[in-house]
């Protein structure tokens, strides 16, 4: 099935693969298929130049196509992990660590070391040392949902 794909398109079957490994790139980013995408058509680079020749049969296309999708893919990983990119919002994801710093009013006592307050428009767990309800705290550390507040 592969064989008679192949010899029916010829060359261009890589460049169709690559396009279609490419587009689905961009239909669904991840950016991983690009460099599976990018392989199938260097591999149809290579088969426009040794297309007539007796040693580039369908096993060599695809041992080649195999070997440059593992190594564009771990050349494509390496370069994105090197990259570091600063944010002008580094905590915007992180809610909780944004907090740190910011003082409230306890709602709910803290007893056994557990409590809450309300900040903006959410209710926290905070942790810390005992104090009655109506107390003013700084929250001074963030873990996951909870946060770390002392007397303000």
């Amino acid at each position: 099935m592969l064989q008679d794909a192949t010899s029916s398109l010829g060359p261009w079957s890589w460049w169709i693969l690559g396009l279609i490994l490419l587009a689905a790139e961009l239909a669904a980013p991840g950016v991983f298929l690009i460099w599976i995408g990018a392989a199938a058509i260097v591999v149809g680079a290579l088969s426009l130049m040794f297309w007539d020749t007796g040693f580039w049969s369908w096993q060599i296309q695809f041992l080649v196509f195999a070997v440059l999708a593992i190594a564009f893919a771990l050349a494509g990983r390496r370069f994105y992990a090197s990259r570091k990119e600063t944010s002008d919002e580094p905590l915007l994801n992180r809610r909780g660590e944004s907090l740190v710093g910011r003082t409230a009013t306890l709602s709910e006592p803290i007893t056994e070391g557990r409590g809450r307050i309300r900040l903006d428009d959410t209710w926290w767990s905070v942790m810390g040392p005992d104090l009655p309800a109506g107390t003013r705290v700084k929250v001074v550390a963030s873990s996951g949902r909870d946060l770390t507040v002392e007397a303000a």
